[in-house]
């Protein structure tokens, strides 16, 4: 993946200043906190989001341990421009601020270093994926992992209700068919068990007006 191929946040329905306002349509404040409990973030983590975008989960890491060590990854510069912002208005600032890094979710290791972090977080990246860079992107998230190492992902999994299905069918018109409905069908655990996780399970499942978003917890071998 290249930095020109990625899908953009809202994919093909709206430019990404209204990136916020639709995104909180999803109970938002729900699923972000539910991934914020599990990753309970500690003074010592060094903890990257990886498609941090506007950098909504990556401040809410930073407001819950101000210590530990946020990076945010995503690859379009006018979504970190707007992390940058709102980091400013909340007052993260300095070196204990959350750090915001233009790069690709399959080429961590390159830009932090193998083995570097505590936990990996990502949320509403993968399903915007070919099945090809899903795999890449969780194998890139191994790699940059400590071994034993934890990995919180939110995003669209297993819809399981004919409502539910319905629902997705707005994702699937903002970002195609062919890269979400993997996801629908539930293929993200197998994924991220094939790219070296352990006790990969789904810890939550929270039904919103576009679907599902399921919570998926793993460790690293």
């Amino acid at each position: 993946m290249t930095e020109q191929t990625f899908t953009p946040a809202l994919g093909r329905v709206a430019p990404n200043r209204f990136y916020d306002p639709v995104v909180a349509l999803t109970r938002e404040r729900l699923w972000r906190a539910l991934s914020a409990m599990h990753v309970a973030p500690q003074p010592e983590d060094v903890i990257v989001d990886v498609g941090c975008g506007t950098g909504s989960l990556a401040l809410l890491l930073h407001r819950i341990e101000p210590r530990a060590r946020i990076i945010g990854v995503d690859p379009d510069p006018d979504m970190l421009a707007r992390a940058r912002r709102k980091a400013a208005a909340t007052g993260a600032r300095g070196g204990a601020a959350p750090q915001w890094h233009v790069g690709m979710g399959d080429a961590l290791a390159p830009l932090l270093g193998a083995g570097s972090a505590s936990t990996v977080v990502s949320s509403l990246v993968l399903h915007q994926c070919p099945l090809a860079v899903k795999r890449a992107i969780l194998a890139s998230m191994a790699e940059v992992l400590r071994p034993g190492g934890r990995l919180v992902i939110a995003d669209y999994g297993l819809q399981r209700t004919a409502l539910m299905r319905l629902a997705f069918r707005t994702v699937q018109l903002a970002d195609g068919r062919a890269d979400t409905q993997p996801q629908a069908e539930g293929v993200l655990p197998g994924l991220i068990r094939e790219a070296g996780f352990r006790e990969v399970r789904e810890a939550e499942v929270v039904p919103t007006a576009t679907g599902s978003i399921s919570v998926y917890l793993a460790r690293r071998d």
